[in-house]
């Protein structure tokens, strides 16, 4: 018979594998989709996919390994995702001095569909029992992914009901905040369970 936690560490990677790939083909679309319908809330929420697929990754591998692996992985999630803010603030604002045209049905469309996705992702690393550090952090950026899409398509609503940017670069700069704080929350876990083995260990 196997194990329980073998069996648990079966689902766990499985239930990463999923999010991985639902993150990646979402990523792709986002990047799609804002490129053609000049849409800084996509591209914004494209790089968060994209950040949070290496992100999945990182877990699949940190599961294999000891805990100083996994605090490790889940700060390297942290500082990639402040790092995504840092670029999403400077696209909005490039988009701000130049102008942009952002399209608000293809905007609606777009997070409709990835707010399916990135629910079932939230819901699938919700279900596991006592997650580590990592999928602690994986859970919060599904969540962060989550809140992102309901404003892309409150901001799609206003584009195409004003006429204007405004909407599309306040989401962006939204995403930004949220992952700023996501990617804080994650390095107060982090450092949290780091001091926690150091007890521990004394």
């Amino acid at each position: 018979m196997i194990p329980n936690n073998d069996n648990n560490g079966g689902r766990e990677r499985r239930t990463l594998w999923i999010v991985l790939l639902l993150n990646a083909a979402i990523a792709a679309g986002f990047f799609i989709s804002g490129f053609f319908a000049d849409s800084s809330a996509l591209i914004a929420n494209g790089v968060d996919n994209l950040s949070d697929t290496a992100v999945y990754a990182l877990s699949l591998v940190a599961l294999t390994r000891g805990e100083t692996w996994k605090t490790r992985a889940a700060t390297a999630s942290g500082v990639m995702l402040l790092i995504f803010a840092g670029g999403i603030l400077i696209d909005v604002g490039r988009r701000y001095l130049q102008g942009s045209e952002p399209i608000g049905p293809t905007m609606m469309v777009m997070s409709a569909i990835a707010g399916v996705v990135n629910y079932l992702c939230l819901r699938l690393l919700q279900r596991l029992k006592d997650p580590d550090v990592n999928l602690r952090a994986a859970t919060t950026f599904s969540f962060n992914d989550f809140i992102s899409n309901g404003g892309i398509l409150i901001a799609g609503v206003l584009v195409l009901w004003l006429g204007t940017n405004w909407p599309d670069l306040l989401v962006g700069f939204a995403t930004a905040i949220i992952a700023i704080k996501g990617g804080v929350e994650i390095l107060r876990d982090a450092r949290a369970e780091t001091k926690k083995r150091e007890r521990r260990s004394s």
